[in-house]
């Protein structure tokens, strides 16, 4: 988002923050459904998205626009919200709908948070980010764009049925629009990582050729913890192809200790002699 987007959206942010403190976790979810409904509405209709965006206009006239169009159509809560989004400057009618959105995503958050699920929903993100990895079929299914979304929808909630919670369920429906314009497994990686930065963490990526201890996880954490002086929440790939050793990834920074990685380098040498 550019600096004025931002801005309209950090003020809505602040609306959701103040709602949550008072509300049960079941209404907090209703409301993030009510702002989910609303950022699809705005993803099929463009006309409308500029028209809510419209420099032109005045704040309190795009917010009228909007209460006139969903009144009656979703909770007070949420029309609340979104007419604090419209009633603020939009550097293009894109980032309305990515802040309608991501205020969406983070009410499915806030209430796994008030409810004490919101880790078991960022590992449940990833798990299933894993599987689909794991499997072309199921990854070509979920993420081809000509199948309707809700025929994807279907299956995402078959498969994760008894399985995850609810809010999981969601979230991974949003991942299945492209959330922030990625593809579905670039959209649940950002899911995972938005649920960790709302529980204060940082999210490392570690890949080893077998599985860690108990034990040698925590010592990494709490070695990771050290460097990046807040709490990490380590998620373990399995890849025997690597060797022996680990590869970490946290941001943009990579550390890469793998047997794999000092053989092409070995390799790469010699090649060059």
């Amino acid at each position: 988002m550019q600096a004025a987007s931002r801005e309209s959206y950090k003020i809505a942010a602040e609306r959701l923050d103040a709602y949550v403190r008072g509300a049960e976790p079941s209404a907090v979810a209703t409301t993030a459904a009510d702002l989910l409904s609303v950022a699809d509405l705005l993803r099929r209709e463009p006309r409308l998205r500029r028209a809510l965006s419209d420099p032109a206009r005045s704040g309190a006239d795009r917010s009228a626009l909007l209460g006139e169009l969903l009144r009656g159509k979703v909770g007070a809560e949420a029309l609340d919200l979104v007419a604090s989004l419209v009633a603020g400057r939009w550097s293009a009618p894109s980032e309305l709908l990515g802040g309608t959105e991501r205020l969406g995503v983070e009410a499915l958050l806030a209430s796994a948070d008030s409810a004490g699920d919101l880790g078991e929903v960022e590992d449940e993100l990833f798990r299933f980010g894993q599987v689909v990895s794991g499997e072309p079929a199921l990854s070509n299914a979920l993420a081809d764009p000509i199948a309707p979304i809700g025929q994807r929808a279907g299956l995402v909630r078959e498969l994760l049925a008894g399985k995850a919670r609810p809010v999981t369920v969601s979230l991974v429906e949003v991942a299945l629009s492209g959330f922030g314009g990625r593809s579905f497994t670039g959209a649940l990686t950002r899911l995972v990582e938005l649920a960790a930065d709302r529980r204060d963490r940082q999210v490392a990526y570690v890949t080893a050729a077998a599985p860690l201890s108990e034990e040698d996880e925590r010592r990494l954490g709490a070695s990771l913890s050290a460097i990046y002086g807040r709490e990490v929440s380590v998620k373990q790939t399995v890849d025997p192809s690597v060797l022996g050793g680990v590869s970490v990834r946290v941001g943009s920074d990579l550390y890469d200790g793998t047997v794999l990685r000092r053989l092409n380098e070995s390799r790469n040498a010699l090649t060059k002699r």
